[in-house]
């Protein structure tokens, strides 16, 4: 028996989808029914198609089809239940939406009969509780495209419009939904067998028009401070190499701000800073260029500055031009403006895309580079000394310091140590390496001390919803192995590694995601920067009321965003005796003791500041031993002074 959700899995594969992350429900008896008919049938050699991964959250479900669309540029399914599996997926769809990344929802929905009518009736209490006015508006503000499937004569048409949306510039989730009824509609043998989906036809990138191109091509050219402004234009991996040329023909310095990519390589010697906007010195020097600059190209950035903090000048002699590929003017911004499309120096705002466009740009300025070399060469000058003045800084960061009997120098490990120790332990295989970056209040320096250089080697979910990262480690191996699998090559990355914060790590449900780590052998690192609970929120509240009430807090416990607590009545900053979760066991745990995991932390009793790296490179180097050889998952949770 062939029923519409037969003939909706099959679109699913025609449409080139591999692989659907799912969450079970009784809106889903015909799919679980026609995936048996797969395996009993040796219709896919005892497999289904899609590929069915089980996962116990819908999350991270989610976040692991974000991983797998980043790493393979191709759509996953995920598949969810009614209107709470909808709920379930949680801020995951806030990721999926700002971060541009193609994923096809599906969510069965109550039967509309309840007497027998039909196959798939109600049946079960539940049913009219879960039947909402409006199933899909729980989603509807943050996908390219909802769609109700009514019968399965038409559902090939309706997947390959889903997926021709989802894959098509902005890309971004689509959400479909049935009633049960019609996933069991009972459907002809040949409807089934006759079934074929053309390849789908996504939109051509654009190209900046003949007179725009130019227009911005002469005014780099003329610019004395040019800047080049981006953060997501590396989600196409091509457009890198690109960057880097038009950066180097005309000596332009270039700042990544809030990047979801590796966009440039840490080593060219014009990327200047990588920053998130926040305090510090990556922000000052990039505030000092920007208010520096004649002429600013912004590609692909859906926040290049904070106006508030920073921007352009605008008495007239800065011209800023825009490019962005999907939505240049981020109409899914609630209040209906983009700060920076509404500065007064905007000369052109351009809806093209960045690989094009730079491509155009290049073709120019090499037609037209007859400019004062002395210019350009001073040019070049003065950025490889701010880029080797930044990598003098990141240095002295990573060093000890000297033990003093000062009492402000605290026996703790910093992040900047980490990252050392980590980039040098992995730098044998550095080329097969992923890191997907959650730090959040730490963004910026995890992105600064890993100093990526390949494209497509560092990753963050590209909006601001916690939880992203584990899920997301286990869909990009599943996506790097169907994608070498498909090509008879090796697999690209042979290490995949989550920083994440304690917060984020709770975020991410770790019960389920590492449970589904083990289920489908997807062995990953982690390392939890644990400094006891949520300090973005602590930042964002002294941002507001630097003197007020909760500077004076002495604890994070007391502030109400700590994890970790004392075990008696005086308060330790040094948290040498602080309750808090194991994180690494808790991957233990759920894996049946199949992850390996190690808590590491200074103390006077454990070790001292003089051989921080040494005790830092047992850990982490057999946590890196254990994911690659015995593939398994490993967390190495690492103490950081408390908030």
């Amino acid at each position: 028996v062939y029923t519409t959700s037969s003939l909706f899995l099959k679109s699913l594969s025609l449409a080139g989808i591999t692989h659907a992350f799912v969450n079970w429900g009784s809106d889903h008896p015909a799919i679980l029914e026609e995936l048996q008919r797969q395996r009993s049938q040796g219709e896919h050699k005892g497999e289904t198609s899609p590929r069915v991964i089980t996962c116990p959250n819908e999350m991270v479900a989610l976040s692991a089809a974000q991983g797998y669309a980043q790493v393979t540029g191709k759509p996953a399914a995920v598949i969810i239940h009614v209107d709470v599996g909808t709920q379930a997926l949680a801020g995951a769809i806030h990721n999926v939406d700002r971060g541009r990344v193609p994923v096809l929802i599906y969510a069965g929905a109550s039967p509309f009969t309840s007497r027998s009518e039909m196959k798939g009736g109600r049946n079960e209490w539940i049913m009219w509780l879960q039947d909402i006015p409006d199933q899909t508006a729980i989603v509807r503000q943050y996908m390219r495209h909802t769609a109700q499937i009514n019968s399965g004569r038409n559902v090939v048409q309706i997947v390959k419009r889903a997926v021709q949306i989802a894959t098509s510039e902005p890309k971004g989730p689509v959400y479909l939904w049935a009633r049960r009824e019609v996933m069991e509609e009972e459907l002809p043998v040949t409807l089934y067998d006759l079934l074929s989906m053309k390849p789908t036809i996504t939109m051509v990138p654009a190209a900046l028009s003949p007179v725009d191109a130019r227009t911005i091509s002469n005014a780099l050219l003329t610019a004395l401070h040019p800047l080049i402004i981006t953060s997501h234009a590396g989600r196409n991996q091509d457009i890198v190499s690109a960057m880097v040329t038009l950066s180097t023909l005309l000596a332009i310095p270039i700042f990544c701000t809030c990047p979801s990519t590796v966009n440039v390589p840490f080593s060219h010697p014009f990327l200047l800073g990588i920053t998130y906007l926040s305090p510090g010195p990556a922000t000052d020097s990039f505030e000092e260029h920007l208010r520096a600059a004649d002429t600013v190209l912004v590609l692909d950035s859906d926040i290049p500055w904070i106006p508030s903090k920073c921007a352009p000048k605008e008495d007239g002699s800065a011209r800023v031009f825009i490019i962005d590929g999907g939505d240049p003017l981020k109409t899914n911004v609630a209040m209906g403006t983009w700060d920076a499309a509404l500065h007064r120096g905007v000369e052109l705002i351009c809806r093209a895309d960045a690989e094009v466009a730079i491509g155009q740009l290049i073709d120019i300025v090499k037609e037209n580079l007859l400019g004062d070399p002395l210019k350009l060469e001073t040019r070049a000058q003065r950025n490889k000394h701010v880029h080797d003045k930044w990598v003098t800084r990141l240095n002295s960061a990573e060093r000890v310091p000297g033990v003093t009997s000062d009492s402000s120098n605290i026996n703790v490990i910093t992040i900047p140590h980490i990252m050392r120790v980590l980039r040098e332990v992995t730098a044998p295989i550095a080329s097969t390496s992923l890191v997907v970056n959650e730090a959040i209040s730490n963004y910026g320096v995890v992105w600064e001390h890993a100093r990526p250089e390949l494209p497509g080697s560092f990753l963050t979910s590209g909006g601001s919803s916690l939880g992203y990262a584990l899920g997301a480690c286990i869909g990009a191996i599943l996506g790097d192995l169907a994608t070498s699998t498909a090509r008879g090559t090796t697999k690209k990355h042979n290490l995949v590694t989550a920083i994440v914060g304690d917060g984020t790590f709770m975020f991410g449900v770790p019960s389920s995601a590492f449970w589904i780590a083990r289920r489908y052998n997807t062995p990953f690192l982690t390392i939890v920067l644990n400094n006891g609970g949520w300090r973005s929120p602590k930042l964002s509240m002294l941002a507001v009321h630097p003197q007020g009430y909760g500077s004076n807090a002495h604890s994070a416990e007391q502030l109400s965003v700590g994890f970790s607590f004392d075990s008696n009545d005086e308060p330790s900053s040094a948290r040498l005796d602080r309750i808090s979760p194991n994180y690494s066991q808790i991957a233990v745990a759920a894996t049946d003791g199949w992850a390996w995991g190690r808590r590491v932390s200074l103390s006077s009793k454990e070790v001292m500041m003089d051989n921080v790296f040494t005790y830092l490179n047992e850990a982490i180097s057999e946590a890196v031993r254990v994911v690659i050889q015995e593939n398994r998952c490993a967390v190495v949770d690492c103490v950081l002074q408390a908030l």
